[in-house]
Order: C-alpha cells, then sequence, then structure tokens
C-alpha cells in the first residue's frame, strides 16, 4: 500500500492530508488562532466541586472551565490514539470527588479531549508525555506495550530493554508505542532520555508557574504527524513550504534517522492538494450523500448524540439474486464507512444501518470488512455485532471536532436544522401575527414586509384569503417585498 502526507502551509493555517493509494484518507487542519489543546498540560485552579455530577471545574486559562471527572483522577494514564497498555493497573473504586478535590485547591491536569461545541475541555490528572517510541507515564511504574505489536517475542524484547532504561527509584512508567516495533535499543534510549528530561522541566515549571498557565505544549500539527504517523512504509511527505520541510528535516534526523530522507519540498506550479484532488475531496466531504462505486449510496448525519450512516442500494441493480445485491452493496459499504470516518472525524457513538440480509454467514462477512478497514484508523474503535433491529453500533474516540463543525457553522436562514418552513407555512403565520397586532394595538392600516417568495405567494396565491382578512379585521393589508429578508423571516408593521 503506498502512503503519502501531504502538508499545505499558508501563513494561519496548516493542513494536513494522509493520502493511501491515491485516495485521501485522513485531514488535519490546524489554525494559529485556534490551535488544539489535546496533550497540554496546564497548572490549573479548581473553581467548583460538584458532588452529584461527581466532577470539578477547573480554570486553565482557557474561554470556558475545563471538566474533570473524579475517574480521570485517580485511573491509569490515557494512551495515544491507537495504542494500549498491555499491563494496566488494577481497577480502583472512584472516591467522591469531594474527598478528592476542594474549590480553589491548585492542580496539574493534561487536556484529554478539546472544547467542543458548548462543552469546555475534558481533562486528566494521570499525565502521560509521547514521544516517537514511548509514552512516559509520571508517577506511576507501570510499563506496556501497544497491543497493535502481536509478536510475543518482539513484545518480551521491548518489555525488557524499556524495563532496563527506566531510571532507578524513579516513579515513571513507559508505553511502549506501536512505532517502536523492530528498533534498537539505542533508539529506545535516545527516547527515554528525552522523555525523562520533558517531565524534570515540566515539574520545574510547575513550581513557579501561576495559575491557569500552560507549562508543557504538545507540538504542532506538522511535527506532531511525522512524529505520530512516519512509519518506514510512508512513501513520502510533501511539503509545499521550504521552512516547515527543512523544520521537519532536522526533527525527523534527531529522532528518527533514516526517515528524514523522505521528506521532500514541493516546489510545483499547481498547489499542492489541487495535484493530489484533495480540495474536491474535502468538499465531498462536508456533503451528507457519499456515492459508492456500484451505484448505491451512503447518507450521513451527524447529531450532537450520535452519527447515523445509512446504507442504500441506489441504482445498482445486481446480476443475480437480491440478496447477493445487498450483500456486496454492503460489502462496498463497509469499507466507505471506514474511510469517511477517518476522513471526516466522526466520533462517539456512530449507527450503521446496513441494507437488510438475512444470511447470517453474510452478515459476518460484512462486520469483519468493516473492521478491517477500521484496523489502519489511529483512532480506537470498538464495533458490535448486528442488534435484533438490524443496526451496528459501534465508537470511535473522539478528541477534536469533526472535519464539519471545523469547516462550517450552522445555517443563519435554518438555524442548523437543515430545512426551511414553506412559504405556504409562513403565509399563514403571516395572517396569525396580523390578527395578534390588531388585537393587541390600534392601527389604520398595516405594512407586511417578507422575502419576495412569501409576498408573491400571498399576493397571487392567497389573494381571496388576504380579502378576507382585510373585512375580518376592518383594516387595509400592504405587502413588501425585501430581497434582505430569509424565507422564514417577516414584519408586521402599524400604521
Amino acid at each position: 500500500m503506498s502512503e503519502e502526507i501531504l502538508v499545505n502551509v499558508t501563513p494561519r493555517e496548516t493542513r494536513l492530508a494522509v493520502v493511501e493509494n491515491g485516495m485521501l484518507q485522513e485531514l488535519h487542519i490546524e489554525r494559529g488562532w485556534r490551535r488544539g489543546v489535546v496533550g497540554n498540560i496546564y497548572k490549573g485552579k479548581v473553581q467548583r466541586v460538584m458532588p452529584g455530577m461527581q466532577a470539578a471545574f477547573v480554570d486553565i486559562g482557557l474561554e470556558r472551565a475545563a471538566f474533570l471527572h473524579a475517574a480521570d483522577i485517580i485511573k491509569p494514564a490515557p494512551v495515544p490514539e491507537g495504542e494500549s497498555d498491555e499491563a494496566p493497573l488494577p481497577p480502583q473504586p472512584t472516591r467522591p470527588i469531594a474527598e478528592l478535590l476542594r474549590e480553589g485547591q491548585d492542580i496539574v491536569v493534561q487536556v484529554v479531549k478539546d472544547p467542543i461545541g458548548s462543552k469546555g475541555a475534558r481533562l486528566t490528572t494521570q499525565l502521560s508525555i509521547p514521544s516517537r517510541y514511548l509514552v512516559l507515564l509520571p508517577r506511576t511504574r507501570v510499563i506496556g506495550v501497544s497491543a497493535r505489536i502481536e509478536d510475543e517475542a518482539e513484545r518480551s524484547r521491548l518489555k525488557t530493554i524499556v524495563g532496563a532504561l527506566a531510571p532507578a527509584g524513579a516513579n515513571v512508567g513507559y508505553i511502549v508505542r506501536t512505532n517502536a516495533e523492530g528498533q534498537p535499543e539505542e533508539a529506545l534510549a535516545e527516547d527515554t532520555a528525552y522523555l525523562n528530561r520533558a517531565w524534570a522541566l515540566i515539574e520545574q515549571r510547575c513550581a513557579s508557574a501561576r495559575l491557569g498557565s500552560c507549562v508543557y505544549e504538545d507540538l504542532s500539527l506538522p511535527l506532531r504527524a511525522v512524529r505520530d504517523l512516519m512509519r518506514r512504509d510512508v512513501e513520502k511527505v510533501r511539503v509545499d513550504s521550504r521552512e516547515t520541510s527543512d523544520r521537519l528535516k532536522a526533527f525527523a534526523a534527531q529522532y528518527m534517522p533514516g526517515l528524514d530522507e523522505k521528506i521532500e519540498p514541493y516546489t510545483g506550479a499547481r498547489p499542492i492538494f489541487d495535484l493530489y484532488g484533495v480540495e474536491d475531496e474535502i468538499q465531498r466531504a462536508l456533503q451528507k450523500q457519499v456515492p459508492l462505486k456500484s451505484g448505491g449510496y451512503l447518507v450521513i448525519d451527524q447529531t450532537e448524540a450520535m452519527t447515523t450512516i445509512d446504507v442504500n442500494t441506489g441504482s445498482f441493480l445486481g446480476q443475480r439474486n437480491l440478496e447477493e445485491t445487498v450483500y456486496r452493496t454492503n460489502l462496498e459499504a463497509a469499507q466507505s464507512v471506514a474511510r469517511q470516518l477517518r476522513l471526516r472525524n466522526l466520533g462517539g457513538i456512530i449507527i450503521i444501518d446496513f441494507i437488510d440480509m438475512t444470511d447470517a454467514e453474510h452478515k459476518r462477512q460484512v462486520l469483519r470488512q468493516l473492521e478491517k478497514a477500521l484496523a489502519r484508523d489511529h483512532a480506537k474503535t470498538t464495533v458490535y455485532d448486528f442488534s435484533p433491529l438490524g443496526l451496528v453500533e459501534m465508537t470511535r474516540k473522539r478528541t477534536t471536532d469533526s472535519l464539519e463543525r471545523q469547516l462550517s457553522e450552522p445555517c443563519n436562514e435554518c438555524a442548523g436544522r437543515g430545512t426551511l418552513k414553506t412559504a405556504e407555512t409562513i403565509t399563514y403565520e403571516v395572517f396569525r401575527e396580523i390578527v395578534r397586532q390588531v388585537r393587541q394595538f390600534d392601527a389604520q392600516r398595516l405594512l407586511v414586509i417578507a422575502s419576495p417568495k412569501v409576498v408573491t405567494r400571498i399576493t397571487e396565491d392567497e389573494s381571496p384569503a388576504v380579502a378576507e382578512l382585510e373585512e375580518f379585521i376592518g383594516k387595509s393589508i400592504r405587502f413588501q417585498a425585501d430581497e434582505q429578508y430569509a424565507q422564514e423571516q417577516f414584519d408586521v408593521v402599524l400604521l
């Protein structure tokens, strides 16, 4: 599989695309005025303790107070996307939040989820500091290995090396990341030394930092991508900024010797995203409907509670029988769903409504195809079996806003509903408002200002109703169209 990473840099925005076999799979965006804060460590102050929610609000200097749950104070540290701890700490009962925190208390916390919508950032007190091959876990002595490293001999080798490299007597643990597979002891030793220096510096800053200040900031998007996404199977990293390219090469040369040769500046005349068709893919990723090559299609609806994905056969008629047609469509849809989840950065609860199948083996194969397609996803996913209603429920870890919410805002006309009241509905709302105003206030005549479409309908299709209304209220009504008015907007003016 051919994989390339494309980096597009403009003065206030950096965009990074992961392209596999010529198809866009992931898109990451970082804007200078609104950088994500996931991974940052802050010295905060407890604002409010809420025993009823087993949580507290903490001021860390952001626009909104951040949220800290009692379970995030005592559970093992979170690990990066796609990593898991082989040897977690034993589960501990959650103590009452009032026993753990008090209002006004200073506390060092790390952001595990960006502010999303109206919700503040999500915090944990169990810190983790990632490097290329390892994750340092302060205040715990656990040593774990990513579950994605499946070879038992390699897992044992890595665990032995890291255990020997851990500073004697230091209260720190490590998670060995997937990228560490096959790496020599020297590379792991460099990472260990780097992480220990970083943690010592953080401890110094925590001692002297003022409340609400950031004591550790994660890398910028391009450097973070090189650290987390650069693997030996990545063919190229192409950057359309010479300055950023040089910075990435220097970073890779220091922490990933040999891989720096894969980073190269892009100097072509066409914009790099246009050359690879990424701009068109971004526009398509903002649409609800996703076409399938067979003629079927997906319909993706993102709501506050969950994301729903509906699979339809569309124009695909198949060649044998209905069950075979449905099975082929669902197999193709499973691959497309996995790609769309990565591309659109959809998270939380996801419900997939595959086309109904009666064959149990077909259902098993569709689930297997979905899980196989999700294997390359860096975010943690969990897929459940078909429900009695024929739905597939799954979850995908969400730490930042979806692509749609990063690039779009609710429509001013429909307020995010996705639909508008018809001109007929607005017409009768206007009539009711006229009656309401006349009963409350005295006036000789009335002026109604509305959108051209509504005024046209009233004056042409509803003229008999207007005459009856004028007779009923005993006053004349004049209508005026205004291009500045949205379809649902109108004013009744008493003259």
